[in-house]
């Protein structure tokens, strides 16, 4: 009798050297017990239906990154309602009829409320990417009903203004230069290669840094209080660990058994402490 082979996934995406995903799921793998050959794989923009085309039996999953969240999400026969919000999707269920999931969203009200940081009334978004929809669509979750957004282009705000309106969320437009108001929570999804650090009026009660990537760590550590910085990798397994479930279980709405073991581990894989309190 042939030995079984392994279930492969990936992490798609450009460039993709840099992701943290292959080590965190292969540590999720280990403490499930479960045979998960888990990659990377450089597609560029343009490029994710001709890869995915090409998967051979035995493909399980991937985690997508940019700048494929949308391809993801078109190449999805049913997507998760955040995903249809946001119009991307960072996880392909691969399959006769392909499955996505948007678990950005979740790793960003994970991040907050591993914090402390159990809702929020006011909020503050830095940048209009694909991210940014996704911290929007968070933020609303966690009672947002303001949210200013710093940006370089306004027309790219159309589509945040928009699915404010959809969740009952008025958002405010605003130049990258310009001083944001005091809110409870805020997001940067400026990517490492931004050199602009926005203004607060004051300090924000929480700031997530959404970018874990950063080499010399977050551009904002040096302005803001002792307790307000959000690592960018408590976003990173939050969204992790519901791919993971999803991996495993074909959902993403079941903990995984024993799940805060599976997080430890995770967070172990790329030498992050483990936090007190819920995950």
């Amino acid at each position: 009798m042939p030995e079984a082979r392994p279930a492969r996934l990936a992490v798609v995406g450009s460039p993709i050297a840099h992701s943290k995903s292959p080590a965190i799921q292969a540590a999720a793998a280990a403490a499930l017990g479960v045979d998960w050959d888990y990659g990377r794989a450089e597609v560029p923009a343009g490029g994710l239906a001709a890869f995915v085309a090409g998967l051979g039996a035995g493909w399980r999953g991937l985690s997508v990154t940019a700048p494929l969240k949308e391809e993801a999400a078109a190449l999805a026969a049913t997507l998760d309602e955040r995903a249809r919000a946001t119009g991307g999707a960072n996880t392909l269920l691969l399959g006769p009829r392909i499955r996505g999931w948007n678990t950005d969203v979740g790793g960003i009200v994970h991040a907050f409320r591993e914090s402390g940081l159990d809702g929020a009334r006011t909020a503050a978004i830095v940048g209009a990417g694909a991210t940014a929809l996704s911290a929007l669509v968070a933020l609303a979750e966690l009672g947002a009903r303001e949210v200013a957004v710093a940006l370089r282009t306004p027309a790219k705000g159309e589509r945040l203004v928009a699915l404010g309106a959809e969740r009952d969320v008025a958002v405010a437009l605003r130049p990258l230069d310009a001083a944001l108001p005091a809110v409870d929570a805020a997001v940067s999804t400026l990517p490492a290669a931004a050199d602009a650090v926005p203004r607060f009026a004051a300090p924000p009660a929480r700031l997530l840094d959404a970018d874990y990537a950063r080499p010399d760590g977050s551009r904002f550590a040096a302005s803001l209080p002792g307790g307000t910085l959000v690592d960018g990798l408590a976003m990173l397994l939050g969204q992790a660990i519901l791919q993971a479930r999803i991996f495993a279980q074909g959902e993403v709405d079941a903990p995984l058994p024993d799940e805060q073991r599976v997080l430890d581990a995770m967070r172990a894989a790329v030498s992050r402490p483990a936090v007190e309190g819920p995950a």
